[in-house]
C-alpha cells in the first residue's frame, strides 16, 4: 500500500516556474515507478510524466518536453516534478501516482496503470 501526498502548487505567471513534490508513505517506494498527471476544468485527465524506480528512464508528454523534469529521490520517499516556462495552458490540478504494479520495468501514460494516486495540487497560470 502506498499513500501519496502533493504539495508546491500555487499561483505563477505565465513563463514563471514551480516544483512540485509528493511524498509517499512506507518502506515500498522504490518498488513502484512514479506518474504525473493533470486535470482541468471539464478534461479529461491527462498523462504529463512518468520516472522509473531508480530515476533513470523518463518519459513526457510532448507538450510539456524540454520545460518540465520529473526527479525521484527513494531515499526520502519523494517524486518532483520541476515546471518551468510555464503556460496558462498548463493550468490544472497535479496529482501524483504510483504504478498498481510493483518492480515494473515499462513506464505507463495510462491512468489506469496506476493504482495509488494523491489528492492532487492546484496550479493556476496567469497570462
Amino acid at each position: 500500500q502506498v499513500q501519496l501526498v502533493e504539495s508546491g502548487g500555487g499561483l505563477v505567471q505565465a513563463g514563471g516556474s514551480l516544483r512540485l513534490s509528493c511524498a509517499a508513505s512506507g518502506r515500498t517506494f522504490s518498488r513502484y515507478a512514479m506518474g504525473w498527471f493533470r486535470q482541468a476544468p471539464g478534461k479529461e485527465r491527462e498523462f504529463v510524466s512518468a520516472i522509473s524506480r531508480s530515476g533513470d528512464s523518463t518519459n513526457y508528454v510532448d507538450s510539456v518536453k524540454g520545460r518540465f523534469t520529473i526527479s525521484r529521490d527513494n531515499a526520502k520517499n519523494t517524486v518532483y516534478l520541476q515546471m518551468n516556462s510555464l503556460k496558462p495552458e498548463d493550468a490544472a490540478v497535479y496529482y501524483c501516482a504510483a504504478d498498481r504494479r510493483a518492480f515494473a520495468t515499462m513506464l505507463s501514460a495510462r491512468t489506469d496503470e496506476y493504482g495509488y494516486w494523491g489528492q492532487g495540487t492546484q496550479v493556476t497560470v496567469s497570462s
